[in-house]
């Protein structure tokens, strides 16, 4: 199998959109994490879901521990709503690492070797142009070999 046969579509943000849509794109997908694209649909960054997460949570926070555990409980439910117009280009790291992406023609082994070797749960599947033309993640993947797996 190639990554082709067990890519899906999976919803995508971009850097203009804010930090809230992403955590709920994210949630409602059931996503274990994120593909950022560009206008033209390219992938500029594969997120994990703790890397969402970190885009939600202030800096402050997590640079503190301590200070995270001066917020009362009733704040603290609910700091991420109050981002206001972050957006997920604001919160990206100004080095972003080169996306987690195959090649439509991808070896299941050879996206399992990529996500091992990113400790990415998610890999956007492109086309020749580099396109987003679908998105693996580690379920589907291990579901697609187990279900391939000769001789059960």
């Amino acid at each position: 199998m190639q990554a082709r046969d067990i890519a899906v579509n999976v919803p995508t943000v971009t850097v203009t959109d804010p930090v809230t849509k992403a955590v709920r794109v994210m949630v409602v997908g059931r996503l274990p994490g994120l593909i950022v694209v560009d206008g033209g649909m390219r992938p500029r960054m594969v997120l994990s879901g703790t890397q969402v997460l970190r885009l939600a949570v202030p800096g402050s926070y997590q640079e503190d521990p301590a200070l995270a555990r001066t917020i009362d409980e009733t704040y603290a439910d609910r700091f991420w709503q109050e981002l206001g117009d972050l957006t997920v280009g604001d919160c990206l790291p100004h080095r972003p690492a080169k996306p987690v992406t195959v090649p439509l023609e991808a070896t299941l082994l050879e996206v399992a070797a990529l996500m091992t070797r990113l400790g990415s749960p998610l890999v956007a599947v492109v086309d020749g142009s580099g396109v987003l033309a679908g998105a693996i993640t580690l379920e589907r993947l291990l579901t697609s070999l187990a279900i391939a797996a000769p001789g059960d």
